[in-house]
């Protein structure tokens, strides 16, 4: 019993239905690549959410930390804005461009 390719391949509703698989696939705005496409875009932007999530998550409890001890504040303010108190004064030490702790007070080589 031998299997007959030419009855199958010339029958007209396997024709027109395999033409209809293919144009839904392929040509339909709906098409499996846009859809893949779509599907990549997705899980970016679900991992941007999860990372933006995390970072709000992360600034909360900074900001909670911070303003819940004076200590905390205090400690920030002077460390990120250089402020004091009015009986102290601050000295900001700029090492010079290029020169590392080692080569301080040494000659230059000429």
């Amino acid at each position: 019993m031998t299997f007959d390719w030419k009855k199958w391949a010339t029958n007209k509703y396997l024709i027109a239905s395999l033409a209809f698989i293919a144009l839904l696939l392929f040509s339909d705005k709906n098409n499996v690549l846009d859809q893949y496409k779509l599907h990549v875009q997705y899980n970016k932007v679900k991992a941007e959410h999860a990372y933006y999530h995390h970072q709000i998550e992360e600034a909360r409890r900074h900001y909670n930390e911070l303003f819940s001890n004076q200590q905390n504040l205090e400690k920030f303010a002077r460390e990120k804005y250089l402020m004091k108190r009015d009986d102290e004064d601050v000295f900001v030490i700029v090492e010079p461009a290029g020169k590392t702790n080692s080569d301080v007070g040494e000659e230059p080589a000429n």
